[in-house]
């Protein structure tokens, strides 16, 4: 069995480090462009849900910005999650394992 995803894409929001029973975490969104055209001929762009876990998190928190290209090496992983009203939801989400800090924004864009 085989289990990993691969991505590039662009910070959505500003990653943030929390503290959490498990270890310090921060949860990210990519922007990634798909590589084809969609009938408008525009390119697509899906937004991923990424989870980085202890010193990725730190150094991702500590070196990226929103809009920072960075490659991400990781499994994607499922989670169901029952709410008070006792509707289901279940979340797609990649568990990075290594992020690779492609390029930053300019300092005078941020």
């Amino acid at each position: 069995m085989l289990n990993q995803a691969v991505l590039v894409g662009r910070i959505v929001q500003e990653p943030e480090l929390k503290d959490t029973d498990r270890g310090k975490v921060s949860n990210i969104t990519l922007a990634v462009p798909r590589s084809f055209k969609n009938s408008n001929g525009e390119y697509d762009t899906d937004f991923i849900s990424c989870v980085l876990w202890k010193g990725v998190a730190e150094s991702t928190v500590e070196y990226c910005k929103k809009g920072d290209l960075v490659g991400i090496k990781g499994r994607i992983q499922t989670r169901n999650v029952e709410f008070d009203d006792q509707t289901h939801k279940q979340f797609v989400e990649v568990i990075a394992e290594k992020v690779t800090f492609l390029s930053s924004k300019k300092v005078e864009d941020r």
